[in-house]
């Protein structure tokens, strides 16, 4: 026999409503579990929406010092992100030390650092390192120095492509020109107002001090060729978020240091000694003492009418340094520089499609090629180069 469907419902009805009354405390309990449910479900979500920039200040939050570690010879964006977490990590009543464990060399790198004055430590050895908790700013794994492999970074914040992660936060975004844009964000994101050299900061307001926003600002400029190369929408944004806090003069300063002699030297040895086939030129520079000269000769040679893709070598010591160019689709440079040194052991190569630099230690490169050091002429190495840029290997 078959009962209509409202009857059904109202003998349900009625035997939830007895079961209610012998189980009160049953009832109870599942009401409260559900508003428990709901309310954690509701936290899960908030802190999914949660904006990057206050998770990172709020988990600097929670140590009294940290280390903001930068890759081994900074450049613009690495310390401007440094500065920048450090002045975060600041508003929260925490201890920052900037340290990196190779050199400073580039003019344009130690202008940065002397007009921003920045106090920075370097370190050779892990236990160089001020405190235990590491936050690396524009590269994801800690490198450069003894011990580093034992580094469990804290927090990392990157542009770069990696598999390092941080225990409690990590942000990398290989999609963005320069990771300055990144931390730009986070303080776009908490409510900071920039303010410029001139003006008096508003009280009881969050602000961006000027070096900050100048820092920042010029970190996405050398990071993106002054926004004319690698830039996604977010370069643009930040940019002019971090505008009306600019110190122009000091910016100005930052981007027209003195060049020395050898720097303008190398240059010169680059363009008259290039090597070209095709579309792709390399050239060898010999022996010098600034290795920050080959990226600059690679940019240089990069100017050159009918040039898509080049490679700047030169030799420091008993190593080789290597820097790449590309502005030809074909060629992914740091993918074919990584390709060049394959085969020669202790030879460290990569970077990003349209630039790359690499070291090659000179014993190897020799042994490699099957040679004796002393009849050893660069050729089989810059023949490897070309094979690279054609992908030939």
């Amino acid at each position: 026999m078959e009962f209509p469907a409202d009857q059904s419902v109202q003998g349900l009805f009625r035997t939830a409503q007895v079961y209610s009354s012998e189980n009160p405390m049953l009832i109870i309990g599942a009401a409260l579990g559900a508003v428990v449910l709901a309310v954690s479900l509701w936290l899960v979500v908030r802190w999914i929406r949660r904006p990057m920039g206050a998770r990172l200040k709020r988990a600097l939050a929670k140590r009294d010092e940290i280390v903001v570690l930068m890759h081994p010879n900074p450049d613009p964006d690495a310390m401007a992100c440094a500065i920048a977490v450090a002045y975060l990590a600041e508003t929260v009543g925490t201890e920052t030390t900037l340290q990196y464990s190779g050199q400073i060399r580039h003019q344009e790198n130690r202008a940065f650092r002397t007009i921003l004055d920045i106090e920075t430590e370097r370190v050779k050895h892990v236990t160089d390192l001020t405190a235990s908790t590491i936050v690396l700013v524009d590269h994801n794994t800690p490198r450069g120095f003894d011990g580093a492999e034992r580094i469990e970074p804290y927090a990392v914040i990157d542009h770069h492509p990696g598999n390092g992660t941080g225990e409690v936060f990590t942000d990398k975004r290989t999609n963005y020109g320069a990771c300055s844009t990144i931390v730009a964000e986070y303080f776009g994101e908490l409510g900071a107002t920039p303010v410029g050299p001139d003006e008096i900061p508003p009280e009881d307001e969050f602000v961006l001090p000027t070096n900050i926003a100048t820092g920042l600002l010029y970190g996405i400029q050398s990071d993106t060729k002054h926004l004319t190369n690698g830039c996604s929408e977010a370069e643009f944004a930040s940019s002019a978020y971090l505008y009306q806090g600019v110190d122009e003069h000091r910016l100005d300063r930052i981007a027209n240091p003195q060049v020395s002699a050898e720097v303008l030297e190398i240059k010169s040895r680059a363009i008259t000694e290039r090597e070209v086939r095709g579309s792709f030129a390399v050239c060898n520079v010999g022996e010098l003492t600034n290795v920050d000269a080959i990226p600059q000769a690679a940019d240089e040679l990069m100017q050159l009418e009918g040039v898509t893709a080049v490679v700047v070598y030169g030799q420091r010591e008993d190593t080789i340094h290597l820097s790449g160019r590309s502005r030809d689709d074909r060629v992914h440079m740091g993918k074919a520089l990584q390709s060049a040194v394959a085969e020669i052991p202790g030879a460290d190569a990569g970077g990003h499609a349209r630039m790359g630099g690499g070291q090659v230690p000179i014993e190897s490169a020799v042994v490699a090629g099957g040679m004796e050091v002393g009849l050893w002429t660069n050729r089989e190495f810059t023949d490897g180069i070309f094979d690279a840029l054609n992908g030939n290997v």
